[in-house]
């Protein structure tokens, strides 16, 4: 699968529920910078991601609006719930069949989209420049784009290769 290239296009637009059924649509949250983070209750590098956002949502305040999107066909509600309270993640939405990564070619998790307040997405892919061979960060990708973006500029770096563990996806198939 390819990766679609957004950037400097406008951030297509979805509605999707959160894990307490309250519907949420993209073009609701103009005004904001928008992290859509793809992800999953079982990645190990989703939850570091989760840990790093954490902190830096601190920094940035309510300019800043962080949407974990869970897309993976294997996870159940409770499953979400669950590592949603545990890793202290403010909005999981609910993305079962795959429309939203599909939408925006997301192929792990994490697969991060940063989106500005005019709705023109400015960043996407990874975390950070971590991988399996190399476990510690030297560059932190998400949070210089989302830096510059709210400085008015455009990242230095909008596209770098998304790294984490594979969407699940059962096509034919109902989840849930």
């Amino acid at each position: 699968m390819d990766t679609l290239n957004l950037i400097g296009r406008p951030a297509p637009d979805f509605g999707l529920s959160s894990l307490d059924g309250v519907v949420y649509r993209l073009t609701d949250a103009h005004g904001k910078v928008v992290v859509l983070n793809f992800w999953s209750s079982e990645c190990p590098w989703t939850e570091r991601a989760d840990q790093a956002l954490s902190e830096w949502m601190r920094e940035w305040d309510s300019s800043v609006a962080w949407w974990s999107i869970a897309s993976n066909a294997n996870e159940t509600i409770q499953q979400l719930t669950q590592s949603a309270a545990r890793r202290k993640v403010p909005l999981v939405l609910h993305d079962p069949f795959q429309e939203i990564a599909d939408l925006y070619s997301a192929h792990t998790t994490p697969h991060l989209y940063v989106v500005d307040a005019t709705g023109i997405v400015r960043y996407q892919g990874a975390l950070d420049d971590v991988t399996f061979r190399q476990r510690t960060p030297t560059r932190f990708f998400l949070k210089l784009a989302v830096k510059a973006v709210l400085a008015g500029e455009q990242p230095d770096q909008p596209q770098t290769p998304p790294y984490g563990c594979a969407i699940v996806r059962f096509k034919g198939e109902l989840c849930c």
